[in-house]
């Protein structure tokens, strides 16, 4: 038995912000029916080298695994009556269509819900259907942009040139939304039958989730000072410098603080009148991680680890990406396990990070072929 036993997902998303919310909810051990384009499938098979097959990608291996692939062409009559079938077996049914375009397919939430009364309809959008951008495309990137997201590196660095986070962010931040907000709909339809229609739009979800912190002082009205978090946008704070690498060491509250100085051999500068009047005005950040990066090249990354940590203080190495299967911790804990699917060979196969008390370990699905599961599928509807 696993967490979400008997649900079943209609998943008609695409790239990563759906099939990444619906692989969570796979990974927890619910029925995820992928619908696909007839040929190419989602363009999610793509991101990533599939060797020998170019639809079987290594990101797909991750965003789609365990779940069940059927093609259908939905402008085609008999294939929009195999999703209205599916539909009516379904929990929930989860796009990411332009709702013009869904409407015009009659799969919007009143064509579905005369199908399954009580479906939970998620429409999974790039901007809020009730505002000036509703009909809008977006992409990672378009997001990042619209959400100030780009001006970030230039308040740390002074390049005043926008640039984007390296990292598919926003639209993993969506797909989180969009997975809680499939568990919460869940959960009101256990407590009282009841479906809905849901929206998750991009821009909303990544705005939220970006001004936590950044909107800071702008949030107040009138604002007492400009958005942004100056902890997170002092240019000193960066990985600092050892003998042979580089160093994350955070020196958090003012305890941690005095007793990294001292460990350093800095504890006077603590008492310096500079160190003061920075303090004073909330500016001594930049003090303690200037003399920080003074003094971290005197040692190995390894000497000032174990010495931080014999000290409480907060540290880690500063690693390449490429490293990071290696990590010991990782393989302790068993998070990268290798595998050999069926039709790509070996992969390395993140495990789920949350560990449930209810729900032990097991077996993770793999990622389906285009189509792969079609006949069975329409077997099970009978046709």
């Amino acid at each position: 038995m696993t967490m979400l036993s008997g649900i079943r997902i209609i998943d008609l998303t695409t790239v990563i912000f759906g099939p990444y919310a619906t692989q969570m909810l796979a990974d927890l051990g619910a029925e995820i029916i992928k619908v696909e384009a007839p040929g190419i499938g989602d363009i999610s098979r793509y991101l990533g080298s599939g060797v020998p097959d170019p639809t079987m990608g290594s990101i797909h291996l991750t965003v789609n695994r365990g779940k069940r692939s059927i093609a259908l062409d939905l402008k085609k009559p008999e294939d929009a009556a195999t999703l209205r079938d599916l539909i009516a077996t379904a929990d929930v049914f989860f796009h990411n269509v332009r709702g013009k375009a869904i409407s015009r397919l009659r799969f919007d939430y009143a064509g579905c819900k005369a199908i399954k009364p009580d479906i939970i309809y998620v429409h999974g959008t790039g901007f809020g259907q009730d505002g000036p951008y509703a009909d809008l495309q977006a992409y990672d990137d378009v997001i990042q942009a619209a959400t100030g997201t780009t001006s970030l590196l230039p308040r740390v660095d002074g390049d005043p040139r926008p640039r984007y986070l390296p990292s598919l962010i926003a639209d993993k931040i969506a797909g989180q939304f969009g997975a809680q907000a499939i568990l919460a709909a869940l959960v009101h339809k256990l407590r009282t039958g009841e479906g809905q229609a849901v929206e998750v739009p991009m821009f909303e979800c990544f705005a939220s989730f970006m001004l936590v912190e950044h909107l800071r002082d702008a949030a107040l009205d009138p604002p007492i000072g400009p958005a942004g978090y100056p902890r997170q946008l002092d240019p000193t704070r960066q990985p600092f410098p050892t003998s042979d690498g580089y160093l994350a060491i955070v020196p958090y509250t003012a305890e941690s603080t005095a007793r990294l100085m001292a460990l350093l051999g800095s504890a006077d500068l603590l008492a310096t009148p500079e160190f003061e009047a920075a303090k004073a005005k909330g500016q001594h950040m930049a003090i303690i991680y200037s003399e920080i990066a003074r003094k971290t090249p005197a040692k190995t990354s390894a000497e000032w680890l174990d010495l931080f940590a014999a000290n409480d203080i907060p540290a880690m190495a500063a690693r390449d990406l490429q490293d990071i299967k290696e990590d010991p911790h990782l393989a302790a804990t068993g998070f990268f396990r290798h595998r050999t699917h069926p039709d790509v060979g070996a992969f390395h196969e993140m495990q789920p990070p949350v560990k449930y008390g209810a729900m032990p370990d097991r077996d993770l699905g793999f990622a389906p072929r285009v189509d792969g599961d079609g006949a069975s599928i329409r077997g099970e509807l009978g046709e």
